[in-house]
């Protein structure tokens, strides 16, 4: 149980935390940098983002596959230090999906590590990714690459 509030804030945003994950190195470093602040639960999420009428660059097999591979460095990272649930969601706007589904699993944050040039740092750096972002109704919790820890 936690003694302070502050130690209160920060374990009820961890309880059930939404992982978005793009492919398996970014899973696993997200996972990585999570792990010291596991809650009860996380659910990782990849979005198979759909062209909306234009051809995909990928199958949806293949991407499907891609999913898998970056759930299995979730697991490896995370089983242990808490309950991990997959889910694979199909949306043509990537983050637009990954708050609906942070709706549907009702977490209590999102959270990932930004890599360099990845969706997420353009994410976080647009103006329509910033409008979503602010229009959620959970914290956003970026994590450090723990990498760049020492």
């Amino acid at each position: 149980m936690p003694d302070t509030w502050r130690e209160r804030v920060v374990t009820d945003i961890f309880e059930r935390v939404l992982l978005p994950v793009a492919e398996e190195e970014d899973a696993r470093t997200t996972a990585r940098a999570f792990r010291r602040h596991a809650g009860d639960s996380v659910v990782a999420v990849h979005v198979v983002e759909k062209a909306g009428g234009a051809p995909d660059k990928a199958s949806v097999e293949q991407r499907e596959l891609a999913a898998e591979d970056a759930f299995d460095a979730v697991h490896e990272e995370l089983d242990g230090a808490t309950a991990v649930e997959t889910r694979i969601a199909y949306g043509t706007d990537v983050a637009e999906t990954v708050f609906e589904v942070a709706g549907e699993e009702d977490t209590t944050s999102i959270a990932f590590t930004p890599r360099g040039g990845s969706r997420w740092v353009r994410l976080l750096t647009g103006d329509v990714a910033l409008d979503l972002i602010t229009g959620t109704d959970r914290p956003v919790v970026v994590l450090p690459d723990s990498e760049d820890d020492g």
